[in-house]
């Protein structure tokens, strides 16, 4: 690699709004981020499933899929 072109490589402070905190390796100091794995959806479990809006069976019995 040249000497001299490459940004700064330090440990960064990641802070998401439910404030939740980590580190890790960045060209930045610091870090805001509105979701984090702790308060998104998808890893807590809390996601909604297609199943519980019924857009599973609206599209089979729309289209006659399933009915033999």
């Amino acid at each position: 690699m040249k000497e001299g072109i490459h940004p700064n490589y330090q440990q960064a402070t990641v802070t998401c709004n439910c404030g939740n905190t980590f580190v890790t390796g960045s060209t930045k100091p610091e870090i805001h981020v509105e979701i984090c794995s702790k308060c998104h959806s998808f890893y807590t479990g809390q996601q909604k499933s297609a199943r519980v809006d019924g857009r599973i069976e609206k599209f089979n019995k729309k289209y006659g899929v399933g009915n033999n």
